[in-house]
This record gives C-alpha cells, sequence and structure tokens, in this order.
C-alpha cells in the first residue's frame, strides 16, 4: 500500500473506532484514576517509569489515542503534548483531559513528519503506535525533536515468537481487529531504531501472562506475572517469546554512537 493510501486507511480505521467509544462515553467515564491506566496491562506502569520525573519537562505522547497517558502525564507535572492522527480520538482525548481538570496540549499530525522544532521535547512516549509507522521515518523525526539527554519510551507488540504468531492469525480473541498494514516488531526493526538510537533496550513482557488474552486481566497479573518477571530476570534472551516488549531509546547528551550520528547528518533541520 503506497504512504497516502496506508495513512488514510490508518486514519479511518481509528476514527471508525473512536466514533463508536463515543457513544458510550459521558463526563463521568471520561474521568479515571491514574492505576487505571497503569495496570491495565503489566508493561505500562514499569515502562512509564522509565521517563523518569517529568515534572517541568516537555513529554509528548505519540499516538495519544484516548489520552489517557497524556492525563496521568499532565497530573505528575509534565508539559504534555498529545498527537494522533485520528481526529476522532483526538476528540476525545480533549474531552478525557477536561473532565480530568489538566491541560494538554493535543496535535492533529501524522508521526513521521513531526510539525515541532529540534529538541522540543524531554521525553517521548507510545503505547502500540511504532508498528503502524515507517520506522526509518519515524525515528529519525523521533531523534530530532528529542533534546540531548532525553528519553523515548515505547510499548510494542513482539513478533519473533512463532506460535504467538500463528495464535495472532487464527485464534479469535477479545480486541483482535487491526488495520491491515500493521505487523508487530520484530529483531529487524529494532535494528533500523539503532541506526537512530544506538543504546536500544529491549525488555520483554508477558512470556507465560499472554494467556491472560484470552482469560482475562486477572490472569495477567499474580502468579503468571511473578513467573515472567523471575524467568525473564535470569534469562533474558527468553524476550524473544513474549508477547509485547518495551524499547527504551536516549540520546546521548554529547556526541553519540556513530549510528545516531549517520542519521542526523541524513536529517535537514526543521523548524516548523
Amino acid at each position: 500500500m503506497r504512504p497516502t493510501e496506508r495513512l488514510r486507511s490508518e486514519r479511518a480505521f481509528h476514527d471508525e473506532q473512536a466514533k463508536y467509544r463515543a457513544l458510550a462515553l459521558s463526563d463521568q467515564n471520561l474521568r479515571f484514576a491514574d492505576a487505571d491506566y497503569l495496570k491495565h496491562e503489566t508493561w505500562i506502569e514499569p515502562a512509564l517509569a522509565q521517563l523518569g520525573d517529568v515534572r517541568g519537562r516537555r513529554v509528548l505522547d505519540l499516538g495519544c489515542g484516548h489520552g489517557m497517558a497524556s492525563v496521568v502525564l499532565a497530573r505528575r507535572g509534565a508539559s504534555v503534548v498529545g498527537l494522533d492522527l485520528s481526529t476522532g480520538y483526538l476528540k476525545e482525548a480533549r474531552r478525557r483531559a477536561k473532565a480530568n481538570g489538566v491541560g494538554v496540549e493535543f496535535v492533529h499530525a501524522n508521526a513521521e513528519e513531526l510539525p515541532f522544532r529540534d529538541a522540543s521535547f524531554a521525553g517521548v512516549w507510545g503505547n502500540a503506535i511504532l508498528h503502524h509507522l515507517d520506522l526509518t521515518k519515524a525515528a529519525r523525526e523521533l531523534r530530532r525533536v528529542l533534546v540531548p539527554g532525553g528519553k523515548v519510551v515505547f510499548c510494542e507488540p513482539w513478533g519473533e515468537n512463532p506460535l504467538l504468531a500463528w495464535a495472532r492469525r487464527y485464534c479469535p480473541y477479545p480486541g483482535k481487529r487491526r488495520t491491515p498494514d500493521e505487523l508487530p516488531l520484530r529483531a529487524g526493526h529494532v535494528r533500523t531504531l539503532r541506526r537512530f538510537f544506538p543504546e536500544i533496550k529491549v525488555h520483554g513482557e508477558q512470556l507465560l501472562s499472554m494467556v491472560g488474552r484470552l482469560l482475562g486481566p486477572k490472569a495477567r497479573g499474580g502468579a503468571l506475572a511473578a513467573c515472567d518477571r523471575a524467568l525473564l530476570a535470569c534469562f533474558p534472551s527468553l524476550k524473544r517469546y513474549c508477547r509485547y516488549v518495551v524499547l527504551t531509546m536516549g540520546r546521548a547528551e554529547v556526541g553519540g554512537g556513530r549510528g545516531a550520528q549517520r542519521a542526523s547528518q541524513k536529517n535537514p533541520k526543521k523548524n516548523k
């Protein structure tokens, strides 16, 4: 699919999702506690913690969707910009921020062409967004808008487990709908990201507890989650078989890796 057709398809898919979500939304159910977001998947809370203290820092919520992460970050004292391609989801995100009494700047834009100046953000957060994008374009833009010493954290579906790949393709489960072009990240995608962020760290999430996708949220926690933590701590290579990964990337304070320098040289400055 051509890039313009892909973006049109992505926007239409998520606008349609947002349209049906809007039917059930009121100010009362737009309000939420931080734990409602942080605990809804096992990786969210520890991944968000990787951004560190965000008080007084400008943070980009890339692919902000319903805006819950934007609200949580704003409550923690960050100056938050939420960006999404879907106008429908942005409408919901604006309503959610207002209902929860926080100020967030929401921007309608393509994540592969960010409308921000160089070195605009101290941190970038994203949940299930990179696997929708052209990674080369997106990574180049992320590095451009990140300040030296800044940090980028993404939570993404992982595609190196052949059994899980089969299940994703053939087994019915709640929330299975997806856009035509999205695919879970794989090792080759990490190599692409490493060209721009040489110090990338990859942490696996939901090894045994991925069965919670079929059995419900409670099955993702408790004993299975504890087993996952122990197994992945002892055998980090098992992350290959996980359902999700958390990617933590940063931009060096001074200089940077050769891959990042080459990537920077290929990207002229933008001053929008």
